[in-house]
């Protein structure tokens, strides 16, 4: 019987795909067709300028045409049809993400300029859904996907599948329909408070049977970003004072600490934690880390890696640090006004170190990032900072026979000022009472589990000197409150402990107040009042744990000396000046040579160049108080200063009748101009206005190649001016146009560099008013 054939105009009836045949009668009757098919596409093109050229001619389709040409796949369409009818599928996806709406709104996330979703964990969001087709909860199934870091895993915490559920419980991922309109439901979804921050994809797949399931497309514009959430009290980070979340968290713009115990200097620093692309930045740096994301839902853990990752040595991080006092090729670390250009350079250079840093600079790129990912940070400055190299808990001075320090083997320094950051947070991992401020610390000084990172310290645990609990809370200790203990060499070699200073560590430990720009004092939280029972008892628990336990504090002599200045201090380019005191509480003479050395040095203790030495005696007699005053010229120095301008005056002495030591270091700097900021025109968002930039030359020398640093959050952004020259004792203003971009209050900030001269700054404020309207 011959084969039936169906016309081949009828095939995509069969199926979706022409059917495979061998058959040679198949390939004769298709080469026969061809020709047919050439013709038609002929009398086609015929026919059509006939209709052109004579409408009239052309013969009229009738209704079995018509018939016959829609016949064509109707199976085909049928079944697509019938399927898509019974298939789920996401059309789109409205996380509602608007920064005036709910979820940002109440999530404390509508500062961040960014168009992504921003969450806090442990808090309810909610987002729209449209489906191909209405959904029917009896039939339907529906869940949410959210992955996590390069291998997502469920058991990690890394791939979420969230279910749909009928009442939501807390701490839980779980999602729940709260509308339903049609083809479009709302989603109420909740996400636990231990939930592991970071950028998600989010998927949706639905299922209506039979395995007929559908996954939506992933759209970076549809990836949310899940934050530590201080406003959950399930949260480890959270903290119950809201004027604290709105200063700790909220507050883009601090104050940084600076100069000695004495003449405590301050400088505006912006933070810029929710300026475009501060968050990926901050991301990136957690990425860069290697760590797995499965640990980035413990903030003890992600206050390590940034403490880790701001720095350079070991990982390449963020900052490149350095104290030399050449910073060819970078960034006079001075210079920076703030953390945003530093974070934005290191992510769009793929992870090189930013050149270059100190300890504020370290300080305050941390407070950003932590304050960016969630967790309450401030800025901490702490005066006269020990910097234990020896794990002794103790800051050794060595003397030699003579009373003159040995150089090489003070390697413990005092800094005039070192600045940290404090974070909030709960210990579980310590026993119960130590969680609250933890200390942090970026600047790379000694290694910790082999990198160069600090804390989290618990403050409670620094105060009652329990130095065995982690992290490095022994070393903070020594920071705040190690003696210093003098030591001289005997003629064996060996050396002898001969004086001790109980209160020279640890003063005037500051940051910025909750809710204003006035400086806070919480030395309270680091260490108990110098010199009572509760503070010696502490010095004693944690020296039973450093290298050096045996060491006890000496008795004091009967004469004492102290260096006082006047004021606040001499400025730069003029005579510093100084008086020490010595007081005789015996009631005996006591005759008391005294040696003098000045030095210039970095602020981080370590001496540059010895720039005068003195030899002195005093008699002192019974119950007297002899004061002494001490001058050094402006030609002494000029030559020898660095970043800080910081000096040191380092006395030691002996009491003839008794052979008792007496010793003490004091540090001082010489203070610098302020730059003085003048807005010019109507500050308006959109508008071009000025701001005047003033400043005198305090030095009787030429400053030589000098730059301008100014920026400003919400009115522009980091610009360095090249100014050139300034003339001895010179007054110059230069004026900078800027157009605003943010309405409400704002800072604007400045700064000088030069070689001759550093530390030099200013900021205004500008309430910028938004554009009106009206024509």
């Amino acid at each position: 019987m011959p084969v039936e054939r169906q016309p081949i105009r009828d095939r995509s009836a069969v199926g979706r795909f022409p059917s495979v045949t061998l058959g040679f009668e198949e390939d004769t009757e298709q080469g026969q067709k061809q020709p047919e098919e050439n013709h038609a596409q002929k009398k086609n093109a015929c026919h059509q300028w006939l209709c052109k050229v004579c409408p009239s001619c052309s013969p009229k389709v009738n209704d079995d045409d018509i018939a016959h040409i829609l016949v064509i796949g109707k199976d085909d369409l049928n079944e697509e049809h019938e399927l898509s009818e019974h298939l789920l599928q996401v059309r789109s996806i409205d996380l509602l993400k608007s920064k005036s709406g709910p979820n940002r709104m109440e999530h404390h996330t509508n500062l961040y300029h960014r168009e992504n979703l921003i969450i806090r964990r442990g808090q309810n969001f909610q987002m729209w859904i449209t489906l191909s087709r209405s959904f029917n909860p009896n039939t339907d199934k529906l869940h949410l996907e959210l992955k996590t870091g390069p291998l997502p895993s469920v058991s990690k915490g890394t791939h979420i599948i969230i279910p749909l559920v009928e009442e939501l419980e807390d701490n839980r991922w779980e999602a729940a329909v709260v509308t339903h309109d049609d083809k479009k439901i709302k989603l109420s979804v909740n996400s636990p408070p231990t939930a592991v921050i970071g950028r998600y994809q989010l998927t949706v797949e639905t299922n209506c049977g039979n395995d007929n399931k559908a996954i939506s497309t992933h759209t970076p514009a549809n990836d949310i970003y899940m934050l530590f959430n201080p406003w959950c009290e399930d949260d480890t980070v959270f903290m119950d004072s809201e004027d604290e979340k709105k200063e700790y968290i909220l507050n883009d713009v601090g104050q940084i600490y600076y100069g000695t115990e004495d003449q405590i200097g301050m400088r505006t620093w912006n933070y810029g934690q929710f300026d475009e692309e501060i968050l990926d930045a901050c991301l990136y740096i957690l990425e860069k880390s290697g760590t797995p994301p499965s640990g980035w839902g413990e903030p003890v853990n992600v206050a390590r890696i940034i403490s880790a990752l701001v720095n350079s040595p070991d990982d390449q991080g963020v900052l490149e640090g350095n104290w030399s006092g050449d910073y060819s090729g970078g960034t006079t670390p001075t210079v920076w006004s703030g953390s945003v250009e530093i974070l934005k350079e290191y992510y769009k250079n793929n992870g090189t170190p930013v050149k270059y840093g100190q300890c504020w600079v370290f300080a305050g790129v941390v407070t950003a990032v932590l304050r960016c990912l969630g967790i309450p940070t401030r800025t901490v400055t702490n005066f006269s900072s020990a910097h234990d190299t020896d794990n002794s808990l103790t800051t050794d001075v060595y003397l030699d026979e003579n009373l003159e320090p040995i150089d090489h083997l003070n390697t413990d320094s005092v800094w005039n000022f070192h600045v940290w950051n404090d974070c909030w947070m709960a210990r579980p991992d310590l026993p119960p009472g130590n969680g609250g401020w933890q200390a942090v610390d970026a600047t790379p000084q000694e290694t910790s589990q082999g990198i160069y990172n600090c804390g989290p310290a618990s403050l409670a645990a620094v105060r009652n000197g329990q130095v065995y609990l982690k992290h490095d809370s022994s070393f903070v200790f020594a920071e705040v409150n190690s003696d210093k203990i003098y030591w001289q060499r005997n003629a064996d070699g060996t050396f002898s402990q001969i004086y001790s200073e109980e209160k020279v560590v640890g003063h005037n430990i500051s940051t910025k107040a909750v809710g204003s720009d006035e400086r806070y004092d919480i030395t309270h939280l680091y260490k108990y009042p110098e010199g009572t029972d509760l503070e010696r008892i502490a010095v004693e628990t944690a020296c039973h744990y450093g290298s050096k336990a045996s060491t006890y504090s000496s008795p004091t002599a009967d004469v004492t000396i102290e260096v006082t200045m006047d004021g606040e201090g001499p400025k730069m380019g003029q005579d510093a000046e100084l008086t020490i005191k010595l007081q005789n509480s015996s009631s005996a003479q006591r005759t008391v040579t005294l040696h003098g050395q000045a030095a210039v040095m970095y602020y981080t203790g370590v001496l540059k160049a010895t720039v005068r030495k003195d030899e002195v005696v005093m008699e002192v007699m019974p119950n007297e108080v002899k004061s002494l005053e001490w001058a050094m010229e402006y030609k002494d120095y000029k030559d020898q200063l660095i970043d800080q301008a910081a000096l040191m005056l380092t006395l030691s002495g002996r009491v003839k009748e008794t052979q008792q030591v007496l010793a003490t270091q004091f540090s001082f700097r010489l203070r610098t101009p302020d730059l003085t900021l003048k807005p010019v025109g109507k500050a308006v968002v959109g508008d071009e206005m000025a701001v005047e930039i003033s400043f005198t030359n305090p030095l009787p020398q030429m400053l030589k190649a000098v730059i301008f640093h100014v920026e400003g959050l919400g009115l522009l952004n980091a610009r360095k001016i090249n100014y050139g020259d300034i003339g001895s004792r010179a007054s110059v203003s230069l004026t900078e146009h800027f157009v605003p971009t943010l309405s409400g209050p704002r800072k604007l900030l400045a700064s000088l560099d030069c070689k001759q001269l550093t530390q030099v700054h200013g900021v205004t404020d500008i309430t910028v008013a938004e554009k009106s309207n009206t024509a």
